[in-house]
């Protein structure tokens, strides 16, 4: 007689290696089969300290709240009051970010035209340089003057409304974007004045200036070009954001742009967009002391992106020092992008709504990201505009309903003591108390 097998005794159960996760192990294969780094659009995909982990402390009897229905809160701003002769006059405290023509159709750089004017406020070129539909839908229009000098010419210069001269990028400070070879139109080759259909790498630095001092005398000459009239912005990506900060101050900038590490690109290195940059969370407080200490904060005025999704993130970064926030994936998001009516399509390109991340390749069955002519064709501008105009609106919504909640009349109004943290490490980064406290690690006059 056989023993039977004692089907009762506890079985081992596997356990996945946290180290060599199973998304970990994908990317070993791929690399060992191609020999070469993946290559992505989108933002940073792990988990870091982000706005989720801040809350608002709200009115109560030591705090008096606005009534919503009688009394008004504010939400204009003004930027590049510094030096320009015209700064930017906007309805709300949210602009969207530099995304170029190249990485996103036509159409959808017009969307965003359409949309940001409809809500009152400003859109970014982004590189490759200034498109009509982009321009003619723009009542405010931000230049972007990148490293790769794609598209630039003075005569852009001269109709933009503002001028923002990209120093980094929170998907890759230090690193320059790329746009392959076969979303490289007959446009896009002719305004960017390089081969068609040949991958371009931009640069990661300016051509014609290596540090601060060479960056005061590009400024002036940008705004000799400009007749002083236009705003010029410094866009930093989050590195070191106290010294680059103050930097660009120094140099004459009227506003600083701020980029988190959670802020999106069309394309770059995986290992960039996972593993440089610090969240914006950890940057923006960093960035006010720089302000502060040279006495001008509001005078030169910080707009912060890299993550921003909803008018609860607008309030807290303005409640942290800013005085607007640019939006990027968010935007994209709001024209169609990475949309469930284009599952099946998705599905076939190896992904899923919600995931689909590689804009460089060109397919996005939205049309957004593409320079195929019948994708293209599938996104209505004007329709996309006036869903932009709606995410714009209720992010707005939202962040007054917040400040009016803390008893503010005008959004800028909000500050530090409206927030608490919920983890040690938003309480460090964003330098407010732990929720139930009054400490925070590394507060002033504490040894703990």
């Amino acid at each position: 007689m056989t023993d039977k097998p004692d089907n009762t005794a506890p079985r081992t159960v596997p356990i996945q290696s946290a180290t060599f996760s199973n998304p970990v192990n994908a990317e070993i294969r791929r690399a060992a089969a191609t020999g070469i780094y993946d290559i992505r659009g989108g933002g940073s995909k792990r988990k870091v300290p982000h706005f989720d982990d801040l809350l608002f402390l709200g009115a109560s009897i030591s705090r008096y709240p606005l009534e919503g229905y009688r009394e008004k809160c504010e939400t204009k701003v003004t930027l590049g009051t510094r030096f320009a002769s015209k700064p930017i006059e906007l309805d709300i405290p949210i602009t969207i970010a530099g995304m170029s023509f190249g990485s996103l159709s036509g159409a959808a750089k017009e969307a965003l035209g359409r949309g940001a004017t409809m809500a009152g406020t400003s859109t970014t070129t982004g590189d490759g340089g200034m498109t009509e539909e982009e321009r003619g839908h723009s009542n405010k229009l931000i230049y972007q003057y990148l490293p790769s000098r794609y598209g630039m010419n003075p005569d852009d210069l001269r109709r933009c409304d503002a001028i923002e001269i990209v120093v980094g990028q929170g998907a890759k400070p230090g690193g320059g974007g790329m746009l392959l070879g076969q979303k490289i139109s007959d446009r896009v080759a002719e305004m960017r004045n390089l081969p068609k259909g040949i991958d371009q790498r931009s640069a990661c630095r300016h051509p014609d200036w290596t540090g601060p001092d060479d960056l005061e005398i590009k400024i002036l000459e940008l705004r000799e070009i400009t007749n002083w009239e236009k705003p010029i912005y410094i866009k930093i990506g989050g590195a070191r954001p106290y010294f680059d900060t103050m930097l660009a101050i120094k140099a004459g900038a009227d506003v600083i742009v701020l980029d988190g590490m959670q802020g999106g690109t069309a394309a770059t290195q995986d290992v960039f967009i996972e593993h440089v940059g610090q969240p914006i969370l950890a940057c923006i407080r960093q960035s006010v002391e720089a302000l502060q200490e040279l006495d001008m904060h509001r005078e030169v005025q910080l707009v912060v992106s890299g993550g921003i999704r909803g008018g609860a993130d607008v309030a807290k970064a303005l409640a942290l020092g800013a005085d607007a926030v640019a939006i990027g994936t968010g935007a994209l998001v709001a024209l169609g992008d990475n949309d469930p009516r284009w599952e099946d399509e998705y599905q076939k390109l190896g992904t899923t709504a919600g995931a689909y991340d590689d804009w460089h390749e060109g397919n996005d069955p939205a049309g957004i990201t593409t320079q195929t002519p019948e994708l293209i064709k599938r996104f209505d501008p004007v329709a996309g505009g006036r869903r932009l105009s709606n995410y714009l609106k209720v992010m707005t919504l939202e962040a007054q309903t917040i400040a009016r909640a803390c008893g503010k009349n005008h959004i800028h109004n909000l500050e530090p003591e409206d927030l608490v943290a919920l983890t040690m490490e938003a309480a460090a980064m964003a330098r407010i108390p732990l929720s139930g406290t009054d400490w925070w690690p590394g507060k002033p006059g504490t040894s703990f």
